[in-house]
C-alpha cells in the first residue's frame, strides 16, 4: 500500500501459533464447568498438568518466571468431578479435519485411564469438536473402546460420530451442555 509522502508499508507475515490448539474447545468448557458451579449443578474442574519446575528466573518476588520445567507422569483426562452423586471423567479434543478424528491424538495411557473408569462404573467419555465443520460430540467410552477393539483404522471418521456419537449444540450458559446428554446416560437420576 502506498501512504503520501511515497512511505510504503509492507504487508505483515501472518504468525501461526499452534500452542493453543483446541483452545476455544477448551474455554467452551471451562465455561460451562464454570455456569454449572455457579447454579449448583455440577462441580467438574480441568485437571493441571502435572509438572516439576527445575529452573526460575527470580527478577523479582512477583515475577517469577519458570525457565525450566518437565512432566513428573502422563497425564490422565482433561477434565474430573461430580454430577448428581456420580463421578464424570472426560477427555477434550480438537481438530480441523472435516473427514476424520486422528487416533494419534488419544495417548495409551489415557485409553488405559478411560477403560479403567469405564470399568469402576465412573461416566467416562470424548468431547471431540471438529472445528472446521462447527461440529461437537459426546462419544462415549463404551462406544469409543469398542470402536478401538473392532477397528483397525488409525481414525474415526465423522460419519462414525454422526451415526454413533451424542451432537453438543453450542449455547450461552452453559456453551455447551453435554450434562444433558450425561442425564440420558445415567437414566435421568
Amino acid at each position: 500500500m502506498n501512504y503520501p509522502g511515497g512511505i510504503k508499508k509492507q504487508k505483515e507475515a501472518k504468525i501461526i501459533n499452534y500452542g493453543n490448539r483446541g483452545m476455544s474447545l477448551e474455554e467452551d468448557i471451562n465455561l460451562s464447568n464454570e455456569y454449572y458451579r455457579e447454579i449448583d449443578k455440577a462441580y467438574i474442574y480441568k485437571k493441571p498438568t502435572p509438572i516439576k519446575i527445575t529452573k526460575v528466573d527470580y527478577p523479582s518476588r512477583d515475577k517469577a518466571v519458570i525457565k525450566e520445567a518437565f512432566f513428573t507422569i502422563p497425564s490422565t483426562t482433561d477434565y474430573n468431578g461430580l454430577y448428581k452423586g456420580k463421578y464424570i471423567d472426560f477427555e477434550a479434543k480438537e481438530t480441523k479435519s472435516t473427514t476424520s478424528f486422528a487416533l494419534r491424538n488419544i495417548h495409551p495411557h489415557q485409553i488405559n485411564h478411560i477403560k479403567n473408569i469405564y470399568n469402576h462404573k465412573g461416566i467416562v467419555f470424548l468431547i471431540i469438536r471438529f472445528s472446521n465443520l462447527g461440529e461437537t460430540y459426546l462419544l462415549t467410552a463404551e462406544t469409543f473402546l469398542n470402536y478401538l477393539n473392532e477397528s483397525s483404522k488409525k481414525s474415526i471418521p465423522i460419519e462414525f460420530f454422526r451415526k454413533h456419537a451424542y451432537l453438543l449444540k453450542n449455547g450461552y450458559n452453559p456453551r455447551i451442555n453435554y450434562l444433558t446428554i450425561v442425564d440420558q446416560l445415567i437414566g435421568g437420576i
